[in-house]
């Protein structure tokens, strides 16, 4: 579902975003509110996130949960459930990481059952 009408710039999104409490991706110029999630997918996450956290605690690298914005090429801002980005240029912006080196997702049996066909 798209939430706000297209034809947003990557900078409009941004702003928007710093202004907001819900959480919006962006995808070449289209805005889409986030939906929530289950209690599944909240424990799910919460396992591989603890996993990961306890592997790389140690290192350069950072951990991410899905609270911070991940961009492709100013074309794509979303929020992974998880990802690891040892870039030191993302340490610059603390609401956008642009070089991650691991992306995950937790995805549903809804997801997985819809789209098995296509």
């Amino acid at each position: 579902m798209i939430a706000i009408p297209s034809g947003f710039s990557p900078e409009d999104y941004l702003a928007l975003e710093r202004d907001n409490t819900v959480r919006h991706e962006y995808r070449r110029g289209l805005v889409y509110a986030m939906a929530g999630g289950s209690d599944d997918h909240s424990r799910l996450c919460i396992n591989f996130l603890t996993a990961i956290n306890f592997h790389l605690r140690d290192g350069d690298s950072q951990f991410f949960s899905g609270d911070v914005k991940v961009n492709y090429a100013d074309a794509f801002f979303y929020y992974p459930d998880a990802f690891v980005t040892c870039d030191p240029r993302d340490r610059k912006d603390r609401y956008v990481k642009r070089y991650p080196n691991l992306i995950a997702e937790v995805l549903s049996d809804t997801f997985l059952l819809t789209n098995a066909n296509k």
